[in-house]
């Protein structure tokens, strides 16, 4: 909250600098955004994806891609721009993904959400999340997906809060980084991105289970 409300109130001063910017509707702010300073792309960046969470489900990709595009670019070349949508997201959407865990952590204090803890299909995926739970979170971290089963997973299994964070911050980070080198590099659109990323995470995924499936 603290930290919203820090990026919130400093994109109200920077905004009231910033001539050209319509704040009249939320379609205008985005069809003025590019002509904004980066320091107001990358904080409207910032707080948009700290708000998308399993609780406020707001789709994000669309905004990494569209501040890695030419036209909108928050850096001057491609690697400060990867490097600025890369960071700046990965933190923002670990701030979310807390948010998450805390919120489902809240939840299971009440007694009939905490039964699932008792259900035999929990134990079975408490068991395979125990063998790798850093990579899990990490590749599900990557994967463009809407429910991130693998964060609630975490939050029901007590997995400890620095590693989630850090597991969070690494997956997104490859995750947002890339998508913004491949629209950037290639100038791709944010569907083709998308599928190029979740053959990676598939990939990544498969690498890590198929030895077991094989292995006597």
């Amino acid at each position: 909250a603290v930290m919203l409300a820090a990026a919130g109130g400093s994109l109200a001063v920077l905004l009231t600098q910033q001539s050209g910017a319509s704040l009249d509707s939320w379609a205008r702010f985005k069809s003025s955004l590019p002509g904004m300073s980066q320091a107001v792309k990358l904080l409207t960046f910032g707080i948009y994806v700290s708000l998308g969470c399993t609780f406020l489900p707001l789709p994000v990709n669309w905004i990494v891609a569209a501040v890695a595009t030419r036209t909108v670019a928050v850096g001057t070349g491609l690697w400060d721009t990867v490097l600025l949508v890369g960071v700046v997201g990965a933190a923002a959407s670990t701030i979310a993904n807390l948010n998450d865990y805390h919120l489902f952590t809240w939840m299971l204090r009440i007694r009939h959400v905490a039964k699932v803890r008792h259900m035999r299909l929990y134990r079975i995926a408490a068991r395979w999340f125990d063998k790798s739970a850093f990579f899990l979170v990490v590749v599900f971290n990557i994967l463009p997906i809407p429910v991130d089963v693998v964060r609630m997973l975490a939050a029901t299994h007590r997995y400890p809060r620095v590693p989630f964070a850090a597991a969070n911050f690494i997956g997104r980070l490859i995750r947002y980084g890339a998508i913004a080198y491949l629209v950037y590099y290639f100038e791709l659109s944010v569907e083709t991105a998308m599928l190029i990323m979740l053959g990676l995470a598939a990939a990544m995924l498969l690498a890590k289970v198929l030895p077991r499936l094989w292995s006597p």
